[in-house]
């Protein structure tokens, strides 16, 4: 699921990113079972699902309740599809995630939650200054800056949005609560371009910063780390992990998290206990980034990455 969009592009329907690369690297089989820890509105969902036979099985997981909705009306009804409201990063916790052929993660945030105002995603819409893709489990955006002081904003600012002003822009927040507190998107935004300026970037002044504020609401890069962690032992000997990421803090976090496991550790050559992961289909790396059409087409889709990696068959 991709980041903020480049300020000036118009809104577009919602497009499933490497929509045809994901099911690829997938490699679905008709009998097979896999999970799709980010279902957002379901355009990966709907293709897993059309290359199933009857036998085959799809679980769909989301931390949006929204998304929820929209996977319980669409394919509530279907004898293949369980549905269940939670974080990729407790699918462990889910009985059924057992023995997958395959699993699917679209990180960040869905086109969906960037359109619609009232979520508070978006620096171009003003709205609440929410961010929370659980609206009805934990601190809003709002609500944390009201509270964290000077230093912790700006490391929020630094580390997840990777915002070289980070410093003079938590200032600034400061600064501007002491008199009004922060509640709309539109607010926050402001006084992020009042220290940062508009200058000639190609993107929003405040895009980096709603980049990390948004990430450490929603605790993005530790529930990716423990969802990996889960996907390793969901997954049967043959079956793959599909992750599709937007950014290089997440890209990191997948990409060593692959070279991690497809080696044994230094004590012991042999295959790790969980079994190794091999980078497979796109070469070193196993990076791929959306075509040149793609992203024509949907501008959200040029800073796309898919790595895929598949669990080994069992050694005698």
């Amino acid at each position: 699921m991709p980041m903020q969009a480049q300020a000036g592009h118009a809104q577009m329907p919602h497009q499933p990113v490497m929509y045809a690369q994901a099911l690829e690297g997938l490699r679905i089989v008709e009998d097979g079972m896999y999970l799709d820890g980010t279902f957002g509105r379901g355009g990966h969902a709907r293709g897993v699902l059309q290359q199933l036979g009857d036998r085959g099985r799809l679980l769909l997981m989301d931390k949006d309740p929204e998304a929820i909705t929209v996977a319980q009306r669409d394919f509530g009804a279907d004898p293949r599809v369980s549905i269940r409201h939670g974080s990729f990063a407790g699918l462990g916790e889910w009985a059924l995630a057992r023995d997958l052929d395959g699993i699917l993660f679209d990180l960040g945030v869905s086109s969906p939650q960037l359109d619609v105002a009232e979520r508070g995603f978006s620096f171009g819409k003003d709205g609440p200054l929410d961010m929370r893709m659980d609206p009805e489990s934990g601190e809003s955006a709002s609500q944390w800056l009201a509270r964290a002081d000077e230093r912790g904003i700006a490391d929020v600012l630094w580390q997840y949005g990777e915002e070289r002003m980070s410093r003079r822009i938590a200032r600034a927040i400061v600064q501007r609560r002491e008199q009004t507190p922060f509640t709309r998107t539109s607010d926050l935004a402001d006084v992020i371009v009042s220290v940062v300026g508009r200058g000639k970037q190609d993107i929003h002044p405040a895009t980096r910063s709603f980049q990390g504020i948004r990430i450490h609401i929603n605790r993005e890069l530790a529930d990716l780390e423990d969802g990996l962690d889960a996907a390793l032992v969901a997954l049967k000997p043959g079956g793959r992990l599909a992750v599709i990421s937007f950014h290089s803090l997440e890209d990191r976090i997948v990409k060593q998290f692959i070279m991690r496991h497809a080696k044994a550790p230094p004590a012991n050559r042999r295959l790790p206990a969980l079994g190794a992961f091999v980078p497979t289909l796109y070469g070193i790396g196993g990076a791929i980034r959306a075509k040149a059409g793609e992203v024509a087409a949907n501008p959200r889709a040029r800073s796309a990455v898919l790595r895929v990696a598949e669990k080994p068959e069992a050694r005698a």
